[in-house]
């Protein structure tokens, strides 16, 4: 039989993103879902544009 452990409280997460790259740590927790649709939106707009050219 399989048991699952609390191991603290639920307030911590994981981070959806977490960039470390020498004195700069960028921590984000929730990737709203209008910025997904603007990237998803910009990124198949210029694939298109490119590859008419």
């Amino acid at each position: 039989m399989t048991t699952t452990r609390n191991t603290g409280s639920k307030t911590t997460s994981r981070p959806a993103f977490e960039l470390r790259a020498g004195g700069l740590h960028v921590i984000i927790q929730r990737i709203p879902g209008w910025l997904v649709a603007l990237v998803t939106t910009a990124g198949g707009a210029a694939g298109t544009w490119w590859a008419q050219r």
